[in-house]
């Protein structure tokens, strides 16, 4: 269990929300209780939900303390609230500032900077950790990483911040193949393909990036907006805009570190992949379980989120940055604080 930003996070799939009068109690067998009063909370996010008291829901509801239910893996199931809802409020104001060219540059300025610096970084740790295998191959895209970064945070039109992303992930993706240190002839990129995917890394990396995508969606859902009204990302039916914007900022620094560390430590290999008369990649069955159960642990670690200056676990990272992009519709912050890894 974990408290931030006036939200109780529960993560143990064991435990169990009562009523003790003005407080929450969540039980855990064998576990000493939590114990708070419901005046601390704006909401509860409940992970692997066992259950409620019917006295702890009224509670809840008796004090617009929303109780929000995800499965073990982060899948949305369903919200609980009270006869007043702040829902409709922040999703009106939501879709006024989605109209609002300047809002959406504000918006899609901080997220896109959060992208480039994630970026850099994680090929900045890769030199330093590996620098006998990879040298100063990376250095020229780290500079210049840092270069587009300073002019697109000086930056207000759209479709300019959108044009220094895309000039970002092709400094970016024109070194990953550096960072790739395992068999080497058969893992890497040549630059992005999607719908198929024609090689091993960019399978890992679209399965992966579909997996944030829906963790993304759900801490959306959790706090009321509405995933498919985004900022940087134009609404198009059937795609989830505001998911793809949240997501932008974990891509580097959680997906795709997350696949490298599965090549270079060697948890997968050549047998684990279908090559198909197209040239479609494939992953087998047998390696996407594997590849969940290591996406869950990694989700238990924990990092350090600057903003709200705590340790956070990284499965939490899109609930907690949910949280602040609501906050900021609300009026509660004067910009939204992408998240930037250290």
């Amino acid at each position: 269990m974990k408290k931030m930003l006036n939200t109780l996070y529960i993560t143990t799939p064991e435990s169990y929300i009562k009523r003790d009068g003005e407080n929450i109690v969540v039980t855990v067998e064998g576990k000493p209780p939590f114990r708070a009063p419901i005046h601390l909370f704006e909401s509860i996010v409940y992970f692997g939900y066992l259950g409620a008291s019917p006295g702890a829901i009224a509670l809840c509801m008796q004090h617009g303390v929303t109780i929000s239910m995800h499965s073990q893996s982060g899948r949305f199931i369903g919200r609980v609230e009270g006869p007043v809802s702040d829902n409709v409020l922040l999703r009106r104001q939501q879709y006024r500032l989605a109209d609002i060219e300047p809002c959406n540059a504000l918006v899609s300025q901080n997220i896109v900077l959060a992208k480039l610096l994630n970026s850099r970084t994680v090929l900045q740790r890769a030199r330093r950790d590996h620098a006998e295998k990879i040298g100063s191959s990376l250095d020229r895209a780290i500079d210049r990483l840092q270069d587009i970064g300073k002019r697109e945070s000086a930056e207000t039109r759209l479709n300019i911040i959108r044009g220094y992303e895309g000039d970002g992930a092709q400094a970016y993706f024109g070194v990953f193949n550096a960072i790739i240190l395992q068999d080497k002839q058969f893992f890497f990129v040549d630059g992005r393909t999607r719908r198929p995917p024609l090689d091993p890394v960019n399978a890992l990396l679209s399965y992966m990036y579909s997996i944030l995508a829906h963790d993304c969606k759900s801490a959306l859902e959790s706090v009321g907006l509405d995933p498919a009204v985004g900022f940087l990302h134009r609404d198009r039916p059937g795609r989830s805009s505001l998911a793809l914007d949240l997501m932008e900022e974990f891509r580097a620094c959680l997906v795709d570190r997350f696949v490298v560390s599965l090549i270079n430590r060697k948890q997968l290999d050549r047998k684990d992949f279908v090559i198909r008369e197209n040239g479609a990649v494939a992953i087998k069955d047998e390696a996407r379980k594997l590849i969940l159960a290591a996406w869950q642990d990694r989700k238990q670690d924990s990092v350090y989120h600057p903003w709200i200056k705590e340790s956070v676990q990284i499965g939490l990272l899109p609930y907690v940055q949910a949280l602040l992009m609501a906050r900021y519709v609300r009026g509660d912050l004067d910009i939204y604080p992408a998240y930037i890894w250290r």
